[in-house]
């Protein structure tokens, strides 16, 4: 039987925008079927939630520390079939990372995360007030490096995937065996509107290289949800990116100022560039276009 996708919403007619979303996933392949929780205080979106994943006894990310509570019950839950083993950070952010000491404590499992996040995790790092307000503030967590001799409880491997350009440290999860990807945050939309002050499209577009090289066909992300064609879908996304910048470096050949591009293409800087100080915004995302080498 081919694996297929169960999606178990809970809602019902109280919900709010600020209550956490119930929303449970399951990709059915046996035993390395996975299963998925998106929680979030603001139902604003998928970029103000978020989904954290288990395959047997391996967790991927923690959800942030302000739905600890949500969290907390989907692992104690589980834990009365398949005590945690081991958990696996993609990278440093306050959605990826936020429960890590408190899933540590709960389980006595010491998390892996990439080495080049290790230092921010282990010592704390200051969130932008919009960021501590959708998702909390993190908390420090000592971890281990991720390395390459990761395995599942049978045995198949768990490869690190080195994937910079979002975040510095941002490294995907590669099942060659399952032909699972999870990203992590390389996929969340197959096009791009904003970006963060901190990002690096060059970067992000060399890293969407790196895993269209791979051989995996579902794509789990923590935002968008399970994208069982993900390959077709990571590939959309890296020629929109490439579109993008093509079109930018033509206005801009044509005469067209920075600011003028911007609304040509994306449109006005909206609520979330303000909301964020411009940390998040269209500007960030042209200003990089326009210097892509093509």
């Amino acid at each position: 039987m081919n694996p297929y996708c169960h999606f178990k919403n809970n809602n019902d007619a109280r919900a709010t925008l600020t209550m956490p979303i119930r929303k449970e996933y399951r990709y059915d392949n046996g035993e390395h079927s996975v299963t998925g929780t998106r929680v979030g205080r603001f139902n604003l979106g998928i970029n103000t939630t978020f989904i954290v994943y288990r395959i047997g006894d391996t967790l991927i990310d923690t959800g942030p520390s302000n739905q600890w509570r949500e969290v907390k019950q989907v692992l104690e839950r589980s834990q009365q079939h398949t005590p945690l083993r081991q958990l696996l950070i993609t990278h440093h952010h306050e959605d990826h990372s936020g429960n890590a000491r408190r899933i540590s404590q709960l389980t006595g499992v010491l998390p892996y995360a990439p080495v080049q996040g290790q230092e921010k995790l282990a010592r704390g790092y200051r969130t932008p007030l919009l960021q501590k307000i959708i998702w909390g503030s993190p908390r420090p967590v000592a971890t281990q490096a991720l390395h390459n001799n990761l395995t599942l409880s049978d045995g198949s491997p768990v490869i690190p995937v080195h994937t910079p350009g979002h975040a510095k440290d941002l490294t995907c999860l590669f099942m060659p065996a399952q032909k699972y990807l999870f990203s992590g945050d390389m996929y969340i939309s197959k096009s791009l509107k904003y970006l963060r002050s901190d990002e690096h499209l060059g970067d992000l577009i060399h890293s969407l290289d790196k895993l269209l090289a791979l051989d995996f066909s579902v794509l789990f992300c923590p935002h968008r949800g399970i994208v069982e064609d993900g390959k077709a879908a990571l590939q959309e996304k890296r020629d929109n990116l490439y579109r993008l910048c093509e079109q930018a470096q033509q206005l801009q050949q044509q005469g067209l100022k920075e600011e003028d591009i911007v609304v040509r293409i994306l449109g006005p800087e909206d609520f979330l560039a303000k909301a964020s100080r411009y940390n998040i915004s269209k500007s960030n995302l042209i200003r990089q276009a326009l210097i892509y080498p093509l």
